[in-house]
Formats: structure tokens, sequence, C-alpha cells
């Protein structure tokens, strides 16, 4: 169809209407944006952030197995041995690569999932992929700005394309023509075919979806100027953003009219960056390199769909290779015991039990000695960090299946914790914050045959019935050496955490 210009200027209220109805009818993005929310959290958090991190990817067993596979891909082979655990990946790596990491697997799997329809929308998921890339390493040449936030804001900056494109993609092909036949800007065609500029849309959209303020602030289109005054932090924001944002179209489009873009967009960026245009230059080649080294897993969805392996889905409950995913998890932790804090062996240790054994919760408790308790301190599993406060109970022994297992050194398995005959030897604490459990496991924490501690890890009702089989016991008490090794190793090298352990 022919169309003719000028159209009728549309309304903004009407255009969003009809782009959430859309989002709507093919399905909404919550997950994405909670996801989102989570990675971004988990980058700027406190001193858990890195277990906090690796419990945002563990939610997602899809990521978790992109996370995991990117990890051991030639890419990071200079890191050895092959990385078993999201938490050794993150140990290794860093939060801020897997929060980037993660953050372009969401935006691929998720938006291109809505819009595998639309070759529109394909081309731009790419480029958001490609300016995180080229943010990345440009923040790093800028050694004293924040490169995390900078990845962020920049994969995210052209949210507002990417939604036009997949969810009104009628309306995105009629502003792309009036652009190319009136030679007016991308925002000044869309303002004339939507009613509100790009930037706009990806404004109103991370609104709705909660993200960061800060975020919000930086989805604008910042010219190349004369250096002035230094930019503050949400302009510079802003700026790399921008450069990341066009340096990725020119890269995408693989033409020679691209490569003089690139140029002029250095030339333009440098000065108020603080960079020169060569660095620039740099950066951009490094991170298409980047992009192709990680072409498998992030970038090109579309066009790897014919030839990708899939994974069949995770099924609930134990998984049929139970014992080798928890001796390849013992690996990581005894790879990592000489460098790694007492927090991160772990956050392995849980991980590998929680995916080893497919339990339905994993949770560490640890011995306050200076409040004669146990406290639940660290937890993988659905809903499980709301009941964090309710887990907590007195150390003096008690007729029970807990304290038994802490006052005998051996791990106990409950098979059918519902059995009325059973009913006594389970705590009241336990009753109340852990009702739908049907078997449970404790794996003592003990120096000395000093209790400091234990591992619990439970399959809900609605899991697959399963057991703990004698191939299982074995990894599973190496790996409450190795925690209990961390925690020997350790005693002095951290006192103030240590101190109400004993």
């Amino acid at each position: 169809m022919t169309t003719t210009f000028p159209l009728p200027r549309a309304d903004a209220d009407r255009t969003m209407e009809l782009l959430w109805s859309r989002v709507r009818q093919r399905g909404d993005l919550p997950g994405f944006s909670k996801v989102v929310s989570a990675i971004i959290g988990a980058m700027r958090g406190d001193d858990d952030h890195e277990f906090n991190m690796t419990r945002t990817v563990l939610q997602d067993p899809a990521l978790t197995q992109k996370v995991l596979r990117l990890a051991n891909s030639a890419m990071y082979s200079v890191f050895g041995q092959g990385i078993n655990t999201v938490s050794k990946a993150v140990l290794v790596l860093g939060t801020e690569t897997i929060g980037h990491l993660a953050l372009g697997l969401k935006l691929v799997d998720g938006l291109s999932s809505a819009s595998s329809e639309s070759a529109g929308a394909r081309i731009e998921l790419e480029k958001a992929v490609m300016a995180g890339h080229i943010a990345r390493q440009v923040a790093s040449t800028a050694t004293t700005r924040d490169a995390e936030e900078a990845v962020v804001c920049s994969m995210l900056h052209s949210l507002g394309r990417m939604m036009a494109s997949f969810y009104l993609p009628e309306l995105w092909s009629e502003a792309e023509a009036y652009r190319v036949a009136s030679g007016v800007s991308e925002n000044q065609a869309a303002n004339e075919i939507l009613g509100l500029s790009l930037d706009d849309v990806g404004r109103l959209v991370a609104r709705q979806w909660g993200l960061p303020a800060t975020l919000v602030d930086t989805m604008r289109e910042v010219p190349p100027r004369p250096v002035g005054e230094p930019l503050d932090h949400m302009d510079w924001l802003a700026a790399i953003s921008t450069l990341s944002s066009r340096c990725a179209d020119a890269v995408c489009a693989d033409d020679e009219k691209g490569r003089a873009m690139l140029a002029t967009l250095a030339n333009g960026y440098a000065d108020m960056l603080g960079l020169e245009p060569s660095q620039i230059m740099g950066s951009v080649e490094v991170a298409r390199q980047t992009a192709t080294d990680e072409d498998a897993v992030t970038v090109r969805p579309a066009r790897r769909a014919s030839d990708a392996v899939r994974s069949p889905a995770p099924t609930a409950g134990k998984p049929g290779d139970a014992a080798g995913i928890l001796a390849r998890g013992a690996v990581d932790m005894r790879d990592a015991l000489q460098s790694a804090s007492l927090a991160q062996i772990l956050s392995m240790g849980l991980e590998t039990i929680f995916q080893g054994l497919g339990f339905s919760r994993v949770i560490a408790f640890l011995r306050d000695q200076e409040q004669s308790r146990y406290a639940a301190q660290m937890s993988l599993g659905e809903g499980v960090q709301d009941l964090l406060p309710r887990l907590v109970f007195g150390d003096a022994y008690q007729p029970d299946v807990f304290h038994a297992s802490l006052a005998n050194d051996k791990m106990i398995f409950v098979e059918n914790a519902g059995d009325p005959a059973f009913s006594s030897k389970l705590p009241r604490w336990w009753k109340e914050a852990l009702p739908t459990s049907r078997s449970f496991m404790v794996l003592p924490l003990s120096i000395n045959r000093n209790p400091v501690g234990f591992i619990y890890g439970d399959w809900d009702r609605s899991a697959p019935l399963a057991r703990i089989e004698q191939p299982e016991i074995g990894p599973l008490n190496e790996i409450r050496l190795l925690v209990v090794n961390a925690i020997e190793q350790r005693r002095h090298t951290e006192p103030a955490w240590m101190r109400k352990l004993f």
C-alpha cells in the first residue's frame, strides 16, 4: 500500500492505549520488567549483592542455563576450568558482568518472544544488545564513571523504538517511511505519526514497569556539543547512551555509510565524554568482537532459531543426574575454597544442593551464640525470602529432628513429614513456617562436634515424589565439609562475623 504524506498527526493518548492493548493481547512482559529491576538492584546491592545476583539468575531456569553457557564460552576461557554454578560465575566474572549479561539475555528472551514475527523488531533488539556492548567498552575507557549504569541505560535507551516496532509495527513502518520521505529526524517522524516521540514512549513504558527514575531520565537524546561545563552524572549517562545507540545503528548497518557515521559520532562525542575519537572507535571495535563471541547466547536470536539446539524445559523436582550435578558443584567449591569468602562458598553450596536435588527450597541456618539461637541467613526458592524472619529457633537441645541431626553431626532425611507418627519429632516453628513441605533434609555443619549451623532443603507437596539416594550422600557430605573448612579457615580473617558462630 502506498502512503501519502503528510499524514494527520496522531494523538498520543490513543497511541499509548493501542500499545498497551497490543501488549495485553500478545502477552505482557512483567517477568522482564521485574527481572530488570531485580538485576539492577543486585548490582547496586549491599554486602550480599553477589548472593542476590545468584538468586535473581536462579529464579529463571532458562536464564541460568544461558549464563552458564556463556561463562564457559571461549570469551571467558581465561578463567580456566569449567564453571558449574552461577555462584562461581558471579565470583570469577563479577556481579556487573553477570548483571549485564543477564539483562541482555532477558531482553532477548522477553522481547523477541513477544515479537517473533517482526523483522523490524528483531533488528531493534540486536541494536539494543549491541548498544550495551559498546557502552561497556566506552565507559570502561572513561574510568572515572560508572560502567555498570552506562550499560543498563544504553541497552534500554531505545526502549521506545523496541516497543513501537514490536507492538505497533504498522505505525512504526509509517513513521520510518515518513522520515525517509521528509528528511526529518526519527523523533520528529514519530511525533507526526504516533503523536509523541520514541523517547516519550520509552519513558512512559519504563515508568509503567516501575524502573528506577534515574534510568528513565537517561532515555533522551543528547546531541554532541562543544565542551563547556563538565556533564553531571545523569547527562553523562544520557550522552553515552545516545552515543552507544547511534553507534549500534551504524554497526548493525554494516556498510560504508555506517562506517562513516561511526567516525562522525566518535569525533562529535569524544570531547563531551573526555575521550579521544580513537578511543571510542577502538571501544566500538572491541564491542563488535565481543558481540560476535557471545553470539550463540545473546545476539541474533531470530537468525539462529533454525540451528539452535533447544534444551527441554526443566521440570520441577529432582533431576535425573542429581549425583553428577552435586559432584560438579563440589568441584566449583573446592576450586574456590582458598580465594572465596565464606558467604561465597556457602552460596555455591546452597545453589548446588538446590539445583542438584531440585529442592523446592534450600536454607542456610547459622548459629548465633550471642543470642543462643539458630537463624536462617541465606535461601533459595520461591517465596522463601519472605519466611526468613520466622525461621529462628533456640539452640538449647529439644527432642526434635533438627537438634538430633546437630547433636549427632549426621545428615537426616525425612521422607514423609506428614506421617502422624513422626509429628512429635517436628518443632512448632517448622510446622508453622513450612507447612507444605513433604520431605526434607538436614545437613549439619559442625567443627569438632560443635554445631555452627546446617543446610536445610525440602520438596514441597506439589513436587514429584523423590528421596535422597545413596550415590548422592557422598557429594552432599563433601559439600558440607567444604563449607565447614571455609568456616574454619576464616575464623580469624572474618572475626566480627565469626564471633557469632561460636
